[in-house]
């Protein structure tokens, strides 16, 4: 299968617009502007810590379970391979696998949905992607000369748009990201990558944590069964745990294989004959094909159906959505009480959005330990 999108790839020269940053930065002849980008990422304190932020278990009752680090990492190694294979800019889809879930609060969607609750009683919203922005703009303070990462537009405007559009009406701020344009394929290529990777991994975890049965999911999602099957001719009479980590291995290849060669196929479609074809397209061109769609929703339906929604996590998410809404309203009421880096941006930013971007940048241990404190100070 011939599959390489070079013309349409993003160049990366030094004469790309997308290479630009907001303060100057002087060329490396050994690293490429996104390899750098991707260094400071990784070497960015926010990307640290997602090593201590829930994927989908809030409560670790086993060491095994993704973090929203390790998932990361499972996101790039898709995203990698798919823009290789694709003949896309590699550097870039790494790069932005890396910091597409930076912003994510504690607890995952829970801590998320607690978060922008929070903040429309204030006029104001959370979205991960849009505090990921902040973070990689503001909130990372590592240079001498300016706050923020400086990362290149091109990182900037795919940790907007890699999995949502956004219309310059309603944000007005971001209109220097191209708002009305499709992001490049590398940025597009990233949603889906995030797509496969929790698929596969939280059938995986479900099955670890003993809330999902290898039985069960079998007789319910039609791409895993399918899968198991054919691990199992081909090492019959293996222990059933063996089969299913080969068949999750292979609805992940093909899941992926998919993406790729859809890809390629909606390009060629589109006689696309450069990136700016691909920015002019009225829809995205990395999606799966129908059946693999129909699949993949199949199984994400499971998944809310049989662990998102039981009652294990349920108690879970309810305990992590009060422990935000209390620390948030604790601060709201007594700001004072606030670090004092913190407390400084109250005047620019509005006390609400402080208060919510302190409480973003927790890991789950540490956001238990501010509200077992607030709780103790509360009894006095």
């Amino acid at each position: 299968m011939s599959t390489k999108l070079h013309r349409y790839a993003v160049a990366g020269g030094s004469d790309d617009p997308l290479m630009e940053r907001v303060y100057p930065a002087p060329l490396r002849p050994s690293r490429t502007p996104f390899q750098r980008d991707r260094e400071r990422i990784v070497q960015a304190r926010a990307f640290r810590r997602l090593a201590g932020k829930t994927q989908v278990f809030t409560s670790r009752a086993s060491d095994h379970f993704r973090s929203r680090l390790t998932h990361t990492m499972e996101v790039a190694q898709i995203a990698r391979l798919s823009a290789s294979t694709l003949g896309l800019n590699e550097d870039l889809a790494e790069t932005l696998a890396l910091v597409h879930d930076i912003g994510h609060p504690p607890f995952g969607h829970a801590g998320e949905r607690a978060l922008d609750r929070c903040l429309r009683s204030h006029g104001r919203r959370f979205d991960h992607n849009l505090h990921a922005l902040r973070i990689v703009e503001h909130f990372e303070q590592r240079y001498a000369a300016h706050r923020g990462l400086n990362l290149t537009l091109g990182v900037r405007e795919g940790i907007i748009k890699h999995s949502r559009d956004y219309s310059v009406g309603e944000y007005p701020e971001l209109a220097e990201y191209m708002l009305d344009q499709r992001p490049p394929l590398e940025a597009q290529l990233i949603d889906l990558a995030d797509e496969i990777a929790y698929l596969t991994a939280d059938l995986d975890d479900g099955v670890e944590s003993g809330l999902l049965a290898i039985g069960h999911i079998r007789e319910n999602v039609e791409i895993l069964s399918r899968c198991y099957q054919a691990v199992e001719r081909q090492h019959a009479g293996v222990e059933e745990k063996y089969l299913f980590n080969e068949a999750l291995q292979l609805m992940q290849n093909i899941l992926t294989d998919d993406l790729i060669a859809t890809t390629q196929k909606n390009v060629e479609e589109i006689g696309a004959e450069s990136l700016e074809d691909i920015r002019r397209c009225p829809h995205r061109l990395a999606v799966f094909s129908p059946q693999a769609e129909s699949e993949r929703l199949q199984e994400k339906r499971y998944l809310y159906d049989t662990l998102y929604t039981c009652e294990t996590l349920e108690n879970e998410h309810d305990k992590a959505e009060e422990v935000v809404t209390a620390l948030f309203n604790y601060w709201i009421n007594d700001p004072e009480e606030l670090p004092q880096g913190h407390f400084d941006d109250i005047a620019e930013e509005g006390l609400a959005r402080v208060v919510a971007d302190y409480i973003a940048g927790m890991t789950d241990s540490f956001i238990l330990q501010q509200y077992a404190q607030i709780k103790r100070v509360v009894r006095r």
